[in-house]
């Protein structure tokens, strides 16, 4: 019963946390849309404060958006505040992280190959890990290396190279993507809740009080939302990582993390700069360039072990055309089967992820081709906690390699 309270939590988190960062990112996406691309004011229009327009026409009518330098004459009566959908977003992520990776962190935040193997040192680290990141922006972007640009970008791409080898070193190969996802997302949401609604109400504060507004809170506050437009991408493809065990479960999956997050960056670059009328087909290009680096660096599959056996240390040796089924059964009913059956005898598993099944030959030979990536990239078993070994993990590889000559 426990088992099953825990999956529908889950599920309602984890819909939530898509739902609310859906709301996010649009509305960001929206907002930097419409800044980009303003279109001068008519004379008349400059004198009565407004700094752009954008046109756009959606759902069968034309819409014009004003940007205004201070403030309208005239005060809104209700004036929107775009925080809620952020703030959402970093709660309901904060809840899954809770239920999967500390709930259940025995199956999902160690392995056996990892620097951390007990549960509870890997919930601390993993929270230290994230307060650490955010901390580390947080003094950055209020240091006076904010003032250069281009010298805080390139800092800032070094904390995110390091944040993603470190993780992979200390957390299980799916938490580790996860992780880098987390610290990028937690200083997202503080960009908003530190800076960029503290200097909104301190606008809001000062046209109603007939003062000028510090226009450095002003600087500060847009900065922070030009690092949030950035990270959006990288953040999102860390948030769909889990599904592709054949780059986490890569040893170079830390170096595949950050070129595939500043190909997202760049890509996000080409539509801001697109925005501004300008399209530069360059940056689309050099993003691809890095997606294909990564395939390339990637495609020579790897495997990875939890224990330092060797492959003449396998138990039962290959015959002259395959491995014994027989011991190929026994495998499946020790390293596979506990999640991968009708019904699971590993705590915290209702259902087989995925729905896949592998309880016999059968069933392992007709999903040949996603047990293999999962054995060789070392993604399964989870945490390598039934530590199979690199002879064995051999053995099934060779075995599967039978069923599809082409694996």
């Amino acid at each position: 019963m426990e088992a099953y309270v825990i999956e529908w939590l889950e599920l309602v988190f984890r819909w939530l946390h898509l739902l609310a960062g859906i709301a996010w990112i649009g509305a960001s996406f929206h907002f930097v849309l419409v800044d980009n691309a303003l279109q001068p004011p008519q004379p008349d229009e400059g004198k009565a404060g407004i700094k752009g327009h954008f046109w756009a026409i959606h759902g069968g009518g034309v819409y014009r958006f004003s940007k205004y330098r201070l403030a309208p004459e005239r005060w809104p009566d209700n004036l929107h505040w775009s925080k809620w959908e952020a703030y959402t977003t970093w709660l309901t992520g904060s809840a899954l992280m809770v239920l999967i990776y500390y709930y259940q962190s025995q199956v999902y935040l160690i392995g056996s190959d990892k620097w951390l193997q007990d549960p509870d040192s890997a919930v601390a680290i993993s929270l230290a890990f994230v307060i650490v990141g955010v901390g580390t922006y947080e003094g950055l972007i209020r240091s006076p290396l904010r003032r250069y640009p281009l010298l805080f970008s390139l800092i800032m791409g070094m904390l995110v190279l390091l944040l993603s080898w470190l993780a992979v070193q200390i957390f299980a190969d799916r938490a580790a993507f996860i992780h880098v996802g987390a610290v990028l997302g937690s200083i997202m949401a503080g960009n908003v809740f530190f800076g960029i609604i503290p200097a909104q109400r301190q606008f809001v504060s000062a046209v109603l009080a007939g003062t000028e507004p510090d226009q450095s809170i002003a600087d500060a506050a847009k900065q922070r939302s030009f690092f949030n437009n950035y990270f959006t991408l990288p953040v999102l493809f860390c948030m769909i990582s889990n599904h592709y065990p054949f780059i986490y479960g890569h040893s170079l999956s830390w170096l595949a993390l950050f070129l595939i997050m500043i190909a997202g960056a760049i890509g996000r670059h080409y539509f801001n700069r697109r925005h501004q009328g300008e399209n530069r087909y360059e940056y689309l290009i050099v993003a691809a360039l890095l997606m294909f680096t990564v395939a390339f660096v990637l495609i020579g599959r790897d495997v990875k072990i939890g224990a330092t056996e060797s492959l003449q240390g396998a138990t039962t040796a290959l015959s002259a055309d395959r491995p014994e089924d027989d011991h190929i059964r026994h495998l499946l009913q020790i390293h596979c089967a506990g999640c991968h059956a009708q019904v699971p005898s590993t705590a915290g598993f209702v259902s087989a992820p995925s729905g896949l099944i592998f309880e016999t030959l059968g069933q392992l030979g007709k999903q040949r081709r996603t047990a293999f990536i999962a054995i060789t990239t070392g993604y399964m078993p989870l945490g390598n906690l039934t530590r199979l070994s690199l002879a064995d993990r051999q053995l099934l590889l060779d075995w599967l390699r039978l069923q599809e000559p082409g694996l």
